[in-house]
């Protein structure tokens, strides 16, 4: 087994696939560490991604059952059940088998010719003269390897180990917020185009619940919160919200998992010298929604042609690898910056003004305004385009004015 390679990633999730198949692309050996013994398993996110996205990526229309389902609507609700549905005139999104989707691109990795060590978790880096130069890893029958490199590209999701060996800043544990996704049958009266969402601080502080329906009659069900137990809140949903129980209340769960979402925005240094950290462990997520697979694989692809780029000037230096940070802020620093604010006004909204709020958008007419929308991933510039529909310039003063005065 080779013990040497010009690049490294380390996690086989969608991210770290994309990332190792641009960079085998690009003509770099390159070896993919995924501590589990099969990719795509345990699934945690819902997988509910942009379509247009997707095409952008080069990854779209996907391969037949890979897709459960396409939308073209969304119902968003207060506490109390107040509605505002916004409806476009083509799907936008789909929900994917995130299974099925992460051996898809697994499967393009190794077409691209990289290679996988399954089972095989790493460790530790590999620092020599301040330079990350590989990795340390045990497989799951206690064997221990080590493998060279000239460069790190650290996509182990969620966790800031690596980060932290690097020498750079973790993700900050005040920006989380923790979730709970499952999977339920015997959902009762979903529209199945429409996602629901069920928004406040009774059923998800800090965040919000969704049911994402599947064709077949079962949803992807779950929410996430800033503060309190996420299953006990899953519950009162279930059984206490006024329009979330009435789909819900009879339906079984069949999968139930947990974990974080990072919501703070990117981190502020992801590199270093011979590493660079693409995906959740750098927190390239949208603060608003929590959606970090589109996202990451833009970073992952604008990563690999950094690193091209290291590799022709043979210099993986930080200084150079900083190319790869500018180039994400020119990408994505706007669409953060205007997501982060969103985030930051939702929060402060009392479950009152939520309610105030969205009955002010129903006035508005604002689903009309909002119907040509085919972007839901770069939301800052979705934003530019709809303030020159009147109703939506009207809704983002009062909105403005509703964070002012609920914040002296």
């Amino acid at each position: 087994m080779k013990n040497v390679s010009d690049a490294v990633v380390v996690g086989a999730g969608p991210v770290g696939c994309f990332a190792a198949m641009k960079l085998a692309k690009l003509g770099l050996d390159t070896t993919v560490f995924e501590e589990h013994a099969e990719i795509g398993v345990p699934t945690h996110c819902a997988g509910h991604l942009s379509i247009r996205s997707l095409k952008n990526l080069g990854l779209y229309p996907l391969p037949q059952g890979i897709v459960e389902n396409t939308f073209s609507a969304a119902n968003f609700y207060s506490p109390n059940g107040t509605k505002l549905t916004v409806r476009v005139r083509r799907p936008v999104t789909c929900a994917v088998n995130r299974e099925l989707f992460d051996k898809f691109l697994a499967g393009k990795v190794e077409a691209a010719g990289a290679h996988f060590r399954l089972s095989s978790r790493v460790r530790s880096l590999i620092i020599n003269d301040g330079f990350v130069a590989g990795v340390n890893a045990k497989q799951e029958n206690g064997n221990e390897s080590q493998v060279s490199s000239k460069i790190v590209i650290d996509a182990e999701g969620i966790s800031s180990r690596l980060l932290r060996q690097a020498g750079l800043a973790p993700l900050k544990g005040e920006r989380l917020v923790y979730a709970v996704e499952t999977e339920m049958e015997n959902i009762r009266n979903v529209e199945e185009d429409t996602v629901e969402v069920f928004l406040g601080r009774n059923y998800a502080p800090g965040f919000y619940a969704w049911i994402i329906p599947r064709r077949d009659g079962t949803a992807k069900v779950g929410l996430a919160a800033k503060k309190g137990n996420p299953k006990e809140l899953l519950q009162r949903l279930v059984h206490k919200h006024p329009v979330a129980s009435k789909h819900l209340a009879g339906a079984r769960v069949t999968r139930m998992a947990f974990h974080p979402i990072t919501l703070g925005g990117p981190v502020s240094k992801a590199y270093a010298s011979g590493f660079v950290a693409v995906g959740d462990v750098a927190s390239q997520v949208k603060p608003t929604t929590g959606g970090g697979v589109v996202f990451g694989l833009t970073c992952a692809r604008i990563a690999a042609e950094v690193i091209q780029g290291a590799l022709e000037k043979d210099n993986f230096s930080a200084d150079y690898l900083g190319l790869y940070q500018k180039r994400v802020v020119d990408a994505l620093g706007f669409d953060f910056n205007v997501m982060l604010k969103a985030r930051r006004f939702l929060d402060s909204l009392s479950d009152e003004k939520l309610d105030e709020a969205l009955q002010f958008c129903n006035r508005l007419r604002l689903d009309k305004a909002l119907r040509d929308i085919d972007e839901i991933d770069f939301q800052g510039q979705t934003l530019l385009r709809a303030l020159t529909k009147p109703a939506a310039f009207t809704a983002l003063a009062y909105f403005l004015v509703l964070y002012l005065t609920g914040n002296p």
